[in-house]
């Protein structure tokens, strides 16, 4: 077989000239192509990989290496340069401070990608590349370097070759490589096998030579002189020097075959070195005489351990592929603690074959090889890996210490040398026997409540992964979590949850009702943290044990002052502050800190008074303007642009501490890191950064005694190695889930089991199965994090970003390059983003959105670097490292690049296809530089063989074999990682976290797969958000970590070769691409996505409930200011108007007069043809009721109705949900139940759907339907014990289920719904409900009855019961006289009321003590007593009921009205604020009746499953066809026969002949009827359809082709009309001449359906053609038509231009060439109905840009009267990629087909063509007619 050539895996580096290509071969044949960077020469030697992350300079200049071809697992390299090589070493002089060795050893260099001259970092001086070249070492980028890695790893280290391209030849694709016999392109040169040689020679020193060390710090031997280590110079790093020299030791440095016996020296030390110890025999001679002395101890390191081992007797191996890497776990035999390491080497010491007398020192605890040994009784002792490190972890550099106080004991008291090494750290049995395992049978876990902004669905994703690892362990779990949304509180999971609030008072009665042993506050948050703080001092009365953390770690960590006192006290640094009440203390504090200095006012809220001071002047002018507001200022040092840089740290209860992921924000320090771009692993610091940082995060959290799992923030100068701590999250925290999922480390779920005690060591690896969880996951990919804001929901929020969080959700990719996926993210955050692009949206100036950074931030860099700034420039302005901005303006540079190619263009070019896949654009981002559609695009590359790999995360960088579902897609690979058998289900997940579509979908998603899985369904989960449970590898067989798009989903579906799709489940997200995946050829499961967009399209719902007698509220869309007004006035105010296009973020808004609907509508939306506006009737007082069902092929087979609290107007969202509903009357009940019928039925739903109700005196109607799971299901399925996600899996599947089955629930009991808001995030918002969604979470709790249960569930939302004093503020009479008896009530209850001005009269005048205040007067000339806002400040308010009059809607952004303000401090002060007066009604009465709350039964549920029982339900379909109607047995001959009211009745019953075919019905409505076809002309789509409409309905068909028959011979149309009417009921007729019809119509007996008579007319052509546009467009009113071609024969026109009469609104442009025209009589109609907007015989952007639908027709050339004519207008109209670039995004392209050059064939694959949908259109259509012709 021949062997495999790999072309380049990566995209050359842009704007960088290209050095040629590289062949590495393997000695199996196979061959790597990629891009020389290094010297251009070929090399041979062996092939090698390191997984370690960061390290290249020292790794390179690693004598180990010698002869050695160094493959990089980790893709990125040569990010951060090369340091000087000039600079020299403080302590060793003359030799390089930043290097191993003088010069570079490894043979050449394979890696990924490389950064070119793009590096950054203070101390580079150079590239990789040049400091390559200067020293003669070929390196290539450009490699899959995992697929390299798998392969070295399976068969073993082996020989490699790099072969340059010969030079003078050159390729035309470098990025292609050179296919098929690469070899005459490329040098030939020898193998070479360097172990073969002696490469200690060549890389030891060649004489003696004496390093001394500062006599400051010199260590002396008891007769004066220094101590004195004999070094063997095997092949030494410089850093063993340096770890000697620096602890005061002089170093005697001797080269290998040295005879040493007659040097005089205190300790031998034996260095690491290149290949195999079996060649050395001289050296092994020289250690054994030495042994054999035992004159002073030795110590030997990676080669020097080989050696010892020889000279002691013992034998080494050679290793399959060898240890290299910085994150190898070694477990010391003597006190049992496992220490990360970092190794280069390929043998080993072969442990079986030591002497007596010697012992194994340390093991390798993934794989049990030996790792360093030990002399029982004399003091000899080496290692295997480096506790030197350069690169990788210092943990064991401690050796060092070890071996030189050995060396100065020996000198002191020579009887020492018949002992064995002393190690520090105890005993394994002592250590065993001082952290036992916690022995606990029953434990409590603290959830985090309701997802706010700060903590959101991470803590369902990590109390998820706690609750499942003590379940492994046999541990009982008890949840405290009214997060009812979650998995977390789901059966199955924890054996018992709780629905209560989590805070002191209930956790408190939990633990008393439950008493369990222990209780975990680490895994819920803030929340969770903060009962655990109060309790503290309970715990141990109550007989409960704290897991992990202990408390008090968690305070010292909480409080700024205690961590910074404990920080110094191990002389580490946080920021330096001091407070200051006077500007002179603030001037003394400065001297200490040094400028620039923040000044902030202490005690003020939302940052007021803050501000930066670079000098002595504006530190004076900041701190009088902070004093004025506030008593004390704070100065802090600034470190505003430093960089901000995380890691994830885990420790055990034995000492055991690693760190699992480091991450480096793309933002410099400034912004909230949950605000940030965060990347992973980082990737601009060089070792010693990363592993400075890496000790300091080791030590602080030992010093700390954290156990389990925690995070440290550091600030990093960028231009020094100065760092300070920013903070430690003593918890599982936002970047914990992040991290988990970035290096596939259950972080949680370790945290759990460390928590009970139990060792890492002894906790296996979950992804390889074979390595132990003390280890440092390796990456070989980058991973983005990206915030979502949704600021736009809110009014007048300030959209700055800075030290406090507003993002409601975050996204998570992945790629092998950043600009994979940092594009990747982009798109995922929301589906109009398409990549790092310029975006057209409204920013403010690029440079104040540069400086001062906003949601739209990374927006204004692409904007930035299209307008041509430069890198520098930009990074002035952001400070964001030049390394990520240079990445970006590559990725700006080449879209620019892209602009000028066309799609034509780049057929001939798959290698700009390749580059700008590898680089990460989509394919809808090129079809917009090129012209083209996404379809084509695909098309293109599907044929040029562009398909993405698959590679997995193993967390081991492919070193270990990896049994992982865990995936990723990537273009910069060569190979897929994983196979493709399983054919599973895709289950396609939420996607980011946002107000709307939140941690309930995640609950959708996740009990879908649990189902399937149970059914016995292969899964694949698509998601990217790193937050949830779905994106839990052990959830489904196979996880793509993906974006959910069109492009990605039919990657992974072709790829899997999936049984189908499943996309109900995930909200929205799924929901948009339905249609498009359906016509892409996939398997939608469940309802069918045609349908899905009935419900979605507000004409087509509203034609489908009028056709199925279901009411909905009256509206309409406008089109401009004078039809709104006139609406309304009919309709009557209040009404909902809701722009199609939001300028100002305001969108939907009730408006309560003409008054406020005109200045709503100036300035929400410009209100015109383009931009409509939907005007609905609002219906004041009404109840909004909810309605999830479940249905199998539109039967209805399971449904739960709950009730909103607050009167419809509240988005369902935000509102209140009762259930079972406790006031809606029967007969409201059984319409709403026969409406969901009704439309289930009529939309064929298989699955979830969701229906919202507005009720009022028992009339309902429908406000509207979503076709898949809605935010409601997780809640009704929880309370009512039914799971609705399971039944309509198994429905969509069609595996058997019980419909409507037994409800498991505790009698009698409510669950109410509460939302969770986060205004306190979100400075300057309006904390009102409206029309639109404001919450970012929900709660439910269980009662008694609606009271008890709401006031747990708004108590688990962190309000507070108030205890005395209330505060009322009464917009309306209305509101007043409604909660007149709840005032009441309160002051009976002894409650102190206070109240606004007209509040406090109304009150007055009924006898309701009441204390007025004052609002916002002017605050000096007024009492405070009767102040409000002092009040507020003072906290002397409880609560506030503030009730907005309902006049307003949301006012713009200059209105602040008092009420406004006085809510916004509410929210500042968190003082309970409650706006709604039927929240404030229940609360009160909640309040009357539930002074103190018991918990019970009710309150919890438990995982078992219950009994099921059955019911039944069915209807019947209504038949349209028995009415009277003007088609029945009548003649079809011209449109001209049928009124606006026919049609609609066509359409309906074509609609439901649609749902018949779609559900595969046997129709009988024809069956005994014929239809007899007679074509005199040739025609293929109207037979062919007439016929399968016939046979569909039952019937039967003669067709008559007319060459053959008696028309031959002379028979008339006359003649043969009557003939065959005398076989069949109808006939269908084409003929060429005009007058066929006339004679149709007086001479045959039964109906004749016109199908094209001349080039007149074509009826039931437009008929099908307007039930096209309806059904893609929604409606036919108020679009534009453009009919382009030949319109004066095309009989197709004249038929439908006749039709668009009876549609308002329309307008019609027409292009056709000189002479085919339309006919005068048809314009004539045009231009009476005032219909025609122009005429053109060319096809210009103008008249495109207007378009809704552009209809081709085809250009005949038998029409023209010349060759030339016809010549001169054939392709003047071609529709093509090019034409439809100025077309809108939503339009329809049709064509009654056949055509010829019209629609070029790219177009086909743009979701617009709709000419072939058109002919399934035109089935259904005929199907209608030909029933209602014939039928009855």
């Amino acid at each position: 077989m021949a062997a495999t050539v790999y072309r380049p895996a990566t995209a050359p580096i842009a704007d960088a000239p290209c050095e040629g290509l590289v062949c590495l071969e393997l000695e199996d044949g196979t061959a790597y192509q990629g891009y020389s960077f290094g010297a251009p020469k070929s090399i041979a030697g062996e092939l090698v990989f390191q997984t370690g992350m960061v390290g290249y300079p020292e790794s390179v200049t690693d004598p180990s290496y010698r002869g050695q071809i160094l493959v990089i697992t980790f893709p990125l390299v040569g990010n951060y340069g090369v340091p000087s090589r000039e600079t020299m070493d403080d302590l060793l002089k003359d030799l390089p401070a930043h290097f191993e060795s003088n010069q570079i050893h490894i043979a050449g260099l394979v890696t990924a990608s490389y950064a070119g001259e793009d590096f950054s970092h203070f101390l580079a001086t150079s590239s990789l590349g040049t400091w390559l070249k200067e020293q003669g070492i070929p390196a290539m980028y450009g490699v899959d370097t995992r697929a390299l890695t798998k392969r070295i790893r399976e068969k073993g280290s082996m020989l490699g070759r790099m072969l340059l391209q010969k030079e003078g030849l050159t390729v035309s694709a470098p990025s292609l490589g050179v296919p098929g016999d690469w070899k005459p392109h490329f040098d030939t040169i020898e193998w070479v096998n360097p172990n073969e040689k002696n490469l200690v020679a060549e890389v030891s020193i060649k004489e003696p030579k004496l390093y001394k060390p500062d006599d400051a710090t010199a260590l002396k031997h008891p007769s004066g002189r220094n101590l004195r280590i004999l070094c063997l110079d095997v092949g030494m790093k410089y850093n063993q020097l340096r770890c000697f020299v620096k602890r005061g030791v002089e170093v005697l440095v001797c080269p290998w075959d040295y005879d040493f016996s007659q040097e005089e020296y205190d300790g031998l030390f034996i260095s690491n070195g290149p290949g195999d110890p079996k060649v050395m025999d001289a050296t092994v001679k020289h250690i054994s005489a030495a042994l054999h002395k035992n004159n002073t101890p030795i110590f030997g390191i990676c080669l020097g351990h080989q050696l010892l081992a020889r000279a002691a007797g013992a034998e080494t191996i050679k290793l399959k592929f060898g240890n290299r890497g910085h994150n190898i776990p070694c477990t010391s035999m003597v006190t049992g603690k496992c220490h990360i390491t970092s190794q280069n080497h390929g043998y080993a010491v072969d442990a079986t074959t030591l002497p007596t007398g010697w012992q194994e020192l340390f093991i390798n605890a993934n794989d049990g090889s030996n790792e360093g040994i030990m002399h029982v009784d004399r003091p000899h002792f080496s290692v295997q890996f480096h506790p030197e490190s350069t690169p990788g972890p210092r943990d064991t550099e401690f050796l060092f210490d070890v071996f030189i106080q050995t060396v100065a004991k020996c000198t002191a008291d020579n009887t020492l040398l018949q002992k064995g090494v002393e190690f520090p750290g105890g005993t394994t049995e002592e250590n065993e026997r001082l952290h036992p395992r916690v022995d606990v049978k029953k434990v409590l876990v603290l959830g985090s409540g309701g997802l706010s902004i700060g903590q959101a669905g991470e803590f369902d994703y990590s109390g998820s992964q706690a609750i499942k690892a003590l379940k492994e362990e046999g541990i009982y779990t008890v949840l405290i979590n009214p997060n009812i949304a979650t998995i977390q509180t789901s059966k199955g999971l924890a054996d018992k949850v709780y629905f209560l609030p989590v805070n002191a008072e209930f956790v408190r009665k939990v633990i008393k009702y439950e008493q369990p042993d222990a209780i975990y506050c680490t895994f819920g948050g803030q929340t969770a943290l903060s009962v655990g703080i109060q309790l503290k001092d309970e715990f141990e009365a109550l007989g409960v044990k704290v897991l992990g953390t202990p408390i008090d770690t968690i305070i010292t960590t909480e409080d700024r002052e205690l961590f910074a006192r404990s920080m110094e006290s191990i002389g580490e640094k946080c920021a330096k502050s001091a407070s200051a009440s006077s500007v002179e203390e603030a001037l003394n504090a400065v001297k200490d800190i040094g400028y620039p200095v923040i000044i902030r006012a202490a005690y003020a809220l939302g940052g007021l008074g803050s501000g930066f001071a670079n000098n002595e002047a504006e530190l004076v002018d900041l701190c009088n303007k902070a004093l004025a507001a506030s008593p004390q200022v704070l100065v802090e040092r600034s470190m505003k642009g430093w960089k901000e840089i995380e890691y994830e740290v885990v420790r055990d209860a034995q000492d055991n501490c690693i760190t699992v992921c480091n991450m480096e924000n793309f933002d410099p320090l400034g912004i909230h890191t949950g605000d940030s771009i965060v990347v992973a692993p980082s990737q601009t610091l060089s070792d010693e950064d990363y592993n400075m940082l890496r000790t300091t995060a080791v030590n602080v959290i030992r010093h700390l005694g954290v156990v389990g799992e925690c995070n440290i923030q550091y600030a990093l100068n960028p231009f020094s190695r100065e760092y300070c701590i920013i903070e430690v999250n003593a918890r599982l925290s936002r970047s914990s889930a992040l991290a988990s999922k970035a290096t596939g480390y259950p972080l949680a779920f370790i945290a759990a089991k460390l928590g009970l005690g139990i060792p890492l060591k002894e906790i296996k690896n979950t992804v390889t199965k074979v390595t132990c969880a003390c280890f440092e996951p390796s990456l070989d990919y980058v991973v983005v994090k990206m915030p979502r804001w949704d600021l736009k929901k809110f009014t007048r929020v300030s959209t700055q970003l800075g030290s406090s969080m507003k993002s409601v959700g975050e996204v998570m990719s992945i790629g092998r390059t950043f600009e994979e996926a940092i594009q990747k993210a982009i798109r995922a955050i929301d589906f109009h983003n398409l990549g790092f692009s310029e975006s057209k949206t409204a920013l403010m100036s690029v440079d104040d959105e540069l400086q001062t950074p906003s949601d739209q931030r990374l927006f204004a860099i692409a904007n930035a670097m299209h307008a041509g700034y430069t890198v520098d420039r930009i990074w002035e302005l952001t400070k964001i490292d030049k390394w990520f901005l240079h990445k970006l303006k590559g990725l700006s540079n080449f879209a620019k690049d892209m602009t000028k190619f066309t799609a034509s263009d780049i057929v001939g070019r798959p290698d700009l296809l390749l580059r700008a896949k590898q680089l990460g654009f989509c394919d809808r981002q090129l079809a917009n530089f090129w012209a083209s559609n996404e379809l084509a695009v695909r098309r293109m590359r599907l044929e040029a063989g562009i398909t993405p790999f698959v590679k997995q995360i193993d967390t081991v960088a492919a070193e270990f074999p990896a049994f992982t579902n865990y995936l990723y897609l990537t273009y910069n690979a060569s190979e897929h990682d994983v196979s493709f058998e399983d054919r599973g289900v895709m289950v396609l997940g939420s996607g980011v976290y946002r107000i709307g579509s939140s941690v309930e979908f995640d609950w959708c998603s996740v009990r879908a797969i649990r189902t399937l899985r149970e059914s016995g369904f292969k899964t694949i989960m698509v998601n990217y958000n790193p937050e949830t449970v779905s994106t839990d590898y052990d959830e489904a067989d196979k996880l793509y970590f993906e974006n959910i798009n069109l492009e990605t989903v039919l990657d992974v579906y072709q790829m899997e070769n999936a049984s189908g799709v499943l996309g109900a489940m995930g909200g929205q997200t799924p929901n948009n691409i339905a249609l498009p995946l359906l016509r892409a050829g996939v398997k939608v499961l469940g309802t069918s996505p045609e349908m899905i967009d009935t419900a979605e399209n507000r004409y087509k719902f509203s034609r489908m409930l009028d056709r199925i007698g279901v009411d909905q509220p009256t509206w309409k869309e406008l089109t401009s200011f004078e039809e709104a007004k006139a609406f309304c006035q009919k309709v009557s105010y209040p009404v909902l108007v809701r722009p199609s296009y939001v300028l100002s973020g305001a969108a939907m808004n009730t408006v309560y007069s003409e008054a406020d609907l005109e200045s709503y509508l100036q300035q929400a939306a410009d209100v015109s043809p383009e931009h409509p506006v939907v005007i609905t009737k609002y219906i004041e007082n009404a109840k909004e009721i909810e309605m999830d069902a479940v249905a199998k092929d539109g039967k209805v087979v399971g449904h739960f109705i709950s009730e909103h609290v607050e009167n419809a107007g509240v988005h369902s969202g935000d509102a209140t949900l009762i259930l079972p509903p406790q006031d809606l009357e029967q007969a409201t009940i059984q319409r709403i139940e026969e409406a969901t019928r009704k439309i289930g039925a009529a939309l064929n739903v298989t699955g979830p759907f969701n229906i919202q109700f507005i009720a009022k005196d028992n009339d309902i109607k429908v406000i509207e339907c979503n076709v898949r799971a809605s935010r409601s299901f997780p809640f009704v399925s929880k309370v009512m014990g039914v799971d609705l996600i399971e039944m309509a899996t198994k429905a969509i599947m069609g595996l058997p289920f019980e419909e409507y089955p037994a409800i498991d629930r505790p009698a009698g009991g409510v669950g109410v719904k509460v939302p969770q808001f986060s205004f306190s995030r979100l400075s300057g918002a309006d904390p009102v409900l409206g029309v639109e969604m404001a919450s970012t979470g929900e709660v439910a709790s269980f009662g008694v009855d609606k009271y008890e249960a709401y006031l747990k569930a708004l108590m688990s939302t962190g309000f507070k019961v108030p205890k005395k004093n209330i505060l009322l503020s009464i917009g309306s009479y209305k509101d007043k006289r409604e909660m007149l008896p709840s005032v009441a009530k309160l002051s009976e209850m002894g409650y102190k009321l206070f109240a606004t001005a007209g509040t406090a009269d109304f009150l007055q005048e009924h006898d309701i003590p009441v204390q007025f205040l004052e609002v916002l007067a002017n605050e000096d000339d007024q009492k405070s007593e009767y102040s409000l806002t002092q009040h507020l400040a003072n906290n002397m308010i409880d609560l506030y009921i503030n009730l907005p009059s309902n006049n307003r809607y949301r006012r713009p952004a200059s209105y602040i009205s008092k009420g406004y303000q006085t809510r916004r401090m509410a929210v500042d002060y968190q003082i309970p604020l409650i706006t709604n007066v039927k929240n404030a009604k229940i609360l009160v009465e909640a309040i009357a009746r539930y002074r103190d709350m018991d918990i019970g039964e009710r309150d919890y549920q438990t995982s078992h499953t219950p009994l099921q029982l059955s019911g039944q339900l069915n209807f019947t379909l209504q038949d349209s066809l028995s009415r009277p109607h003007s088609f029945k047995k009548a003649h079809v001959l011209s449109v001209e026969q049928y009124t606006r009211a026919d049609l609609h009745l066509l359409f309906t019953v074509a609609e439901e002949m649609r749902l018949s075919v779609q559900r595969g019905n046997v129709m009988d409505i024809l069956k005994g009827r014929m239809l007899a076809t007679l074509f005199y002309e040739p025609s293929t789509r109207t037979s062919a359809s007439f016929e399968a409409a016939m046979k569909r309905l039952g019937g039967e068909v003669i067709s008559i082709a007319t060459q053959y028959s008696s028309v031959q011979k002379g028979e008339t149309l006359q003649d043969t009309l009557r003939t065959l009417a005398c076989y069949a009921d109808a006939i269908v007729l084409r003929h060429p001449d005009e007058n066929c019809v006339h004679v149709a119509k007086k001479y045959s007996p039964v109906p004749v359906v016109n199908a094209g008579n001349g080039s007149r007319e074509h009826p039931t052509q437009a008929f099908l053609d307007l039930f096209t546009v309806r059904e893609e467009l929604g409606t036919v009113q108020g679009l534009t038509f453009t009919f382009v071609g030949d319109l004066r024969y095309g009989r197709p026109v004249h038929s439908l231009v006749y039709l668009l009469r009876h549609y308002s609104g329309v307008k019609v442009q027409l292009v056709s060439p000189k002479g085919l025209e339309l006919p005068a009589d048809v314009r004539q109609q045009l231009v009476k109905a005032g219909q025609l907007l122009c005429e053109s015989e060319t096809l210009t952007p103008e008249i495109l840009g207007k378009t809704d639908v552009l209809y081709c027709t085809r250009v005949q050339k038998e029409r023209f009267t010349s060759e030339a004519e016809y010549e001169k207008v054939k392709g003047s109209y071609r529709i093509d990629n090019q034409t439809l670039k100025h077309t809108k995004s939503k339009m329809a392209i049709m064509h009654p087909l056949p055509r010829n050059e019209e629609v070029a064939e790219e177009v086909d694959f743009d979701q617009r063509a709709a000419y072939f949908r058109q002919m399934r259109y035109g089935l259904y259509c005929r199907m209608a007619l030909l029933a209602l012709v014939m039928s009855g």
